[in-house]
């Protein structure tokens, strides 16, 4: 009895082995992500205007790498977690100050954007939001001041999962692009 189960165990091993582990999941291929740039032009095909102001993004060194970030708030909410098949090209603040270059608009001012946050935050397990806070600093156009603006801007994912924190920080830093244009406008009152 004992070596009919051997060989009953060894054919099982055998059919699958030939089946190609056709019941294992298939491993899911890995992703690399950016923000979606105007036109898909590479980084290098962007003319910023000779004119251009200056801008620069910096971030704590935990921001300095190519993971995406999530936290599961409803679970624990200090541990911040990475997606193990999706990865960002660059680190978010070269992402950011790149897509701040190519967005077109017209920088007038030196401007320097310290990124705090740049994560998905999960409220329940199929709901999610990206989050991204920031301080802007620039000059005030009439005095030689230097002047801070504080954003926290948060947005609902369309799907809660790593393609779904792409997509919304890929609507999320257009959103924060039109924010500071608007806020640089007022400095100019």
């Amino acid at each position: 009895m004992k070596t009919l189960m051997t060989h009953l165990s060894l054919l099982i091993c055998l059919i699958v082995a030939l089946s190609n582990c056709s019941i294992l999941p298939k491993a899911q291929p890995s992703a690399v992500h950016d923000l979606g740039y105007s036109n898909s032009d590479a980084p290098s095909l962007i003319k910023v205007p000779s004119q251009q102001a200056p801008i620069t993004v910096e971030a704590s060194k935990w921001l300095l790498d190519n993971r995406i970030r999530y936290r599961l708030l409803y679970a624990d909410p200090t541990e911040v977690r990475f997606y193990s098949l999706d990865r960002w090209i660059a680190p978010p603040p070269e992402l950011f100050e790149q897509l701040l270059n190519a967005s077109g608009k017209h920088w007038t001012k030196a401007l320097t954007i310290n990124l705090h946050v740049f994560e998905q935050q999960f409220t329940m397990a199929k709901q999610a939001k990206v989050v991204m806070y920031f301080t802007a600093t620039t000059t005030h156009a009439h005095v030689d001041k230097v002047i801070k603006q504080d954003f926290h801007l948060h947005l609902p994912c369309p799907t809660p999962d790593a393609k779904g924190a792409v997509s919304g920080f890929t609507l999320l830093t257009r959103q924060a692009i039109d924010k500071i244009q608007a806020w640089l406008e007022e400095t100019r009152e």
